[in-house]
């Protein structure tokens, strides 16, 4: 079988019109090219079915260009949103991202990060903050760029761009107690940041003088149906409750659909309060009152100080707090 011709780069520039270095800016970091250049290079590149030898390029500049990123699941949207605000900001720079899942499991994250290393990528991201203490050695003494997502941690591996999920369940506590609300109880998925909005709200409720009445969790990722399993496995509990805070929107909507189910009047009966604003939030009927995030937003701006550091330019603020909004719809 005859072997197919090599393509090269040098054919790339001569098929374009430009400069070798031009075809190198191009591929490597297309935001330092003029759009029309770029696009004379491109239409090259797709002429002659060339496919740059990423290996040899990063042999030869120390840099692999791919950034890693670890998620606890694949199956919930939240985290999807992050992803691809952060693959678009990444990928206008010339950066792949490679994705990697670690199912909630800290040793598995651990493992991941040791996989991302002994291939070289040039940063990464995680999801939330890392606990493992020999897991954040190695990544310091790397000295690659890092930024931790979804939480505010007090002292980041390098960099943290999210939001304080205690702060969450505190403010939804605020909100249920102005409503009339006193026996309330929390329902989610049994990871750490679920914990520390069932955390908040606790410690908010008792500085009020009231008790959180229960709580319940699902091992993760967590669905509607899950939340329906959650509610009747409170009630089954025999806790008199007026309201619930669910770590997710398809947990409330799942308890919402257990209460309806059982007669129960939303919210004249309970209130419901969801977390992350899903499209689904707003059209399930009730509205689900919610607390809404800026996922995709988030990963944008990971991406925005990754690409600065790997620049060489300081990133003025390691720690943004990114907030988040108390969607008062239908259920509280």
């Amino acid at each position: 079988m005859k072997s197919r011709p090599t393509i090269r780069m040098s054919d790339v520039a001569q098929a374009a019109g430009v400069a070798l270095a031009t075809v190198s800016r191009a591929l490597n970091e297309p935001d330092k090219v003029a759009p029309e250049t770029r696009a004379q290079v491109e239409a090259a590149v797709r002429k002659l079915g060339y496919v740059p030898d990423r290996t040899a390029s990063s042999l030869a500049s120390s840099r692999s260009r791919i950034v890693g990123a670890i998620v606890p699941t694949l199956a919930n949207v939240w985290f999807a949103e992050t992803m691809e605000g952060l693959a678009a900001e990444l990928g206008s720079a010339g950066y792949q991202l490679m994705l990697a899942q670690s199912s909630y499991a800290p040793k598995a994250e651990a493992e991941l990060i040791d996989a991302f290393l002994g291939r070289r990528v040039d940063a990464l991201v995680l999801t939330g903050s890392l606990r493992d203490a020999s897991a954040r050695a190695r990544l310091r003494r790397m000295q690659i760029p890092v930024v931790e997502t979804w939480d505010l941690p007090a002292r980041p591996v390098d960099m943290a761009v999210g939001f304080s999920n205690e702060q969450v369940g505190a403010e939804v506590a605020r909100r249920l107690v102005a409503a009339g609300r006193r026996k309330i109880a929390f329902l989610g998925a049994d990871e750490e940041r679920s914990h520390m909005r069932k955390a908040g709200l606790e410690n908010e409720l008792q500085a009020r003088g009231i008790s959180l009445v229960a709580a319940e969790y699902v091992a993760p990722p967590s669905s509607i149906a899950l939340g329906r399993e959650l509610m009747g496995r409170l009630a089954a509990g025999g806790h008199e409750i007026d309201a619930v805070f669910c770590g997710n929107d398809f947990v409330a909507i799942g308890a919402m659909m257990w209460a309806r189910g059982q007669g129960w009047e939303i919210p004249g009966r309970l209130a419901v309060v969801g977390f992350s604003d899903l499209p689904i939030a707003e059209a399930t009927w009730p509205a689900l009152t919610t607390v809404r995030v800026r996922g995709a937003e988030m990963g944008r701006r990971a991406g925005a100080m990754l690409l600065a550091r790997l620049r060489g330019t300081p990133v003025a603020r390691k720690v943004v707090d990114m907030g988040f909004e108390f969607v008062d719809r239908s259920t509280v």
